[in-house]
């Protein structure tokens, strides 16, 4: 079938250029389709697609037949999800990037939506459906803008939702929510009960420290099921069938990576279901009336799918089924069909864009339902990347992913220049996805490693905890040793390897080009930490907490965030700098960017800056992505 995003392809002859076939603005269209909602009678599956350059709502009713838009904004749409009884759906969106996400209604049938919170000032975070369809639920700082409070909201007897309003954004009022509890930190919802009237909560404190609880929506009582002292992971929770337990992945014991468990609601007994076997059991989605289960474990950053049926008299015993055969090597985003009886996932690997595949649960047969396109770029040319380890100063294995162009000497050189692709997060992992960016810097003759450091999740909470507060500066250092290695690569030039990161991994470039200044021709700061205090006094206030609890705090460390900080290292850089923000992120603001820029200018280092109004943090627009990445394949191919 043709795609309907065809027409924004750029012709290939028209956008080539003399180190490769296809412009960046090519690349740039390839699409994905992922976050996959079956309708409630099982017949239509919605989906998110950037075909218009930004992530909106599309729905289609079979295997790769055309979809049709639902939704037409500049700004990305975050999630969708179908009512479970009627031909409705609610979807996320922000403003310009500003994170403070409102929650939509689309009429499936007329196209009529409406905004369901308009309360721009606050953040809105999804709960769920009811199971009846008749309430929804989500997490909110409406009331401190510090802390997530419970909201319920319910529909009137016409069917249409309290509070409703008309489709413009613009004009909406604010719908009329029920809170139902107030939370005194970082709330989220984990979905109703069976029989819908409790709802799961559950609080982070760090990304490796959470606890969950059961509210009852008649009582409003907040019931504690996971007392703990120390740092325990209670994530991926979802209710079991009969409503007296709930399935969870935990590293609870002291176990260094995440395991399959049940929690019985009367006994607090945890009990083991699937061990990791050294890996982590990244979640499970659970259909709570069939108990009809998919599991994912993250091996090496390749993800194993197993497909089961819980034993309906023992909560740990449960049949598999066949594994389904999915192209790619990374998948998730799992959503059942009305029965059970199938299931979406999203898939993507180096070589493969994301699409949306639909499995048989006994057969495990698997069908392409989307048709996300590759811009008219043969896939075949896709490279793909290695998985390799470098041993660090301390003898630590760093896992990472080497991918080689084709033509590494494009420009004359015996080796290709070399992009070291830095992630955020810290508590983040490089997985073998698909990334259009990377395929162009390969294009263009560019090799391109992405490693994990000590500090990345996937590899165990020990591994993780490596780089905590006083021990930041080690995954830096871990950095330095993925360069000397490269370095010694027979395909890589050793003179011509910069250093790129978004985010945390903005940071991390920064801390690199002060720490070890003379291994790098050229560093890019997107979005970036450029001071560990600026940026945690000016963050966000609703992530402060959780910020301070990976780096260190304001009261306790900031003498050390303040020695660490690359903005007062400034002087060690050697290497041209350019750093890229949005003028509304919440998370690193775009001061940030303004004073490495700044005085990284003053000590003479050539620098550029490309800020977009427009944008928060990371770039959604396609034009926005097209003008940073042009920018900077033309300061790379400047500087290296």
């Amino acid at each position: 079938m043709s795609s309907p995003s065809e027409a924004d392809d750029v012709d290939s002859e028209s956008s080539g250029d003399a180190a490769g076939p296809y412009a960046i603005e090519r690349y740039l269209n390839v699409r994905s389709a992922y976050g996959a909602s079956f309708g409630p009678d099982g017949d239509r599956l919605s989906f998110l697609m950037n075909t218009t350059g930004t992530a909106q709502v599309w729905t289609l009713e079979g295997p790769r037949e055309w979809p049709e838009q639902r939704t037409f904004y500049e700004d990305a749409v975050s999630f969708a999800s179908w009512s479970p009884e009627r031909p409705e759906l609610i979807f996320g969106m922000d403003e310009g990037g500003n994170e403070r996400a409102q929650l939509y209604r689309l009429d499936a049938d007329t196209g009529e939506i409406e905004n369901l919170t308009a309360k721009p000032e606050a953040k809105h975070r999804w709960g769920g459906w009811s199971h009846d369809g008749d309430r929804f639920a989500f997490a909110s700082n409406r009331r401190d803008e510090s802390v997530f409070d419970i909201y319920v909201q319910r529909r009137d007897e016409t069917g249409d939702v309290d509070g409703g309003s008309p489709s413009a954004r613009e004009t909406s009022s604010p719908a009329d929510a029920e809170l139902v509890y107030e939370g005194d930190g970082w709330l989220s919802l984990a979905g109703w009960s069976p029989d819908d009237s409790r709802l799961l909560v559950s609080q982070a404190y760090s990304n490796f420290d959470q606890d969950l609880y059961v509210l009852d929506l008649e009582t409003e009582e907040l019931e504690h099921l996971t007392p703990h002292d120390g740092d325990v992971r209670y994530q991926s929770a979802s209710w079991a069938p009969d409503g007296e337990g709930i399935y969870l992945v935990t590293d609870h014991g002291d176990a260094d990576t995440l395991y399959l468990a049940y929690l019985d609601l009367e006994t607090k007994t945890l009990e083991t279901v699937v061990e990791g076997d050294g890996w982590n059991v990244d979640g499970i989605a659970l259909d709570d009336e069939t108990g009809r289960f998919v599991y994912s474990r993250n091996v090496e950053g390749y993800t194993e799918l197993t497909v089961g049926e819980f034993d309906a008299d023992d909560p740990t015993a449960f049949e598999t089924f066949p594994q389904p055969d999915l192209p790619g090597g990374v998948s998730g985003g799992v959503s059942f069909d009305p029965g059970a009886e199938r299931f979406a996932v999203s898939t993507t690997g180096d070589t493969v864009n994301t699409n949306v595949f639909v499995v048989d649960i006994e057969t495990g047969e698997t069908e392409r339902w989307t048709d996300a396109p590759t811009a008219g770029i043969p896939p075949e040319t896709f490279d793909e990347s290695e998985l390799v380890h470098v041993e660090s100063f301390d003898g630590l294995e760093v896992p990472g992913f080497l991918t080689l162009p084709d033509d590494p000497a494009w420009n004359g050189s015996d080796g290709a220049p070399v992009i070291v692709d830095i992630h955020g997060g810290p508590e983040s992992q490089r997985r073998p996805s698909f990334s259009s960016v990377k395929q162009y810097f390969l294009d263009r003759g560019y090799a391109y490693f992405e490693p994990n450091v000590r500090g990345s999740s996937g590899y165990g909470a020990d591994y993780a905890a490596l780089d905590d507060v006083e021990n930041r500066m080690d995954s830096v250092a871990d950095i330095e040793a993925c360069v000397e290695w490269l370095g010694d690569h027979p395909a890589i030039d050793p003179d011509r390897i910069a250093a790129k990161g978004g985010s945390y991994g903005g940071f991390m470039v920064l801390a690199a080009l002060t720490e070890y200044p003379d291994l790098w021709a050229a560093g890019i700061d997107v979005v970036g930490i450029a001071n560990f205090v600026t940026f945690l006094e000016n963050t966000g206030d609703w992530r402060r907490e959780l910020r301070e609890a990976e780096y260190g705090s304001l009261e306790d460390d900031r003498e050390f965030l303040e020695e660490i900080s690359p903005t007062n290292n400034v002087e060690n850089i050697e290497a041209p700098l350019f750093v890229l923000h949005g003028e509304n992120d919440p998370r690193v603001p775009v001061g940030e960017a303004e004073q490495i820029a700044e005085q990284a200018e003053k000590q003479g280092v050539p620098v550029r800056k490309l800020i977009f109004e427009d944008e928060g943090h990371g770039f959604s627009k396609l034009e926005n992505r097209i003008e940073a990445y042009s920018e900077i394949a033309d300061f790379l191919d400047e500087h290296v």
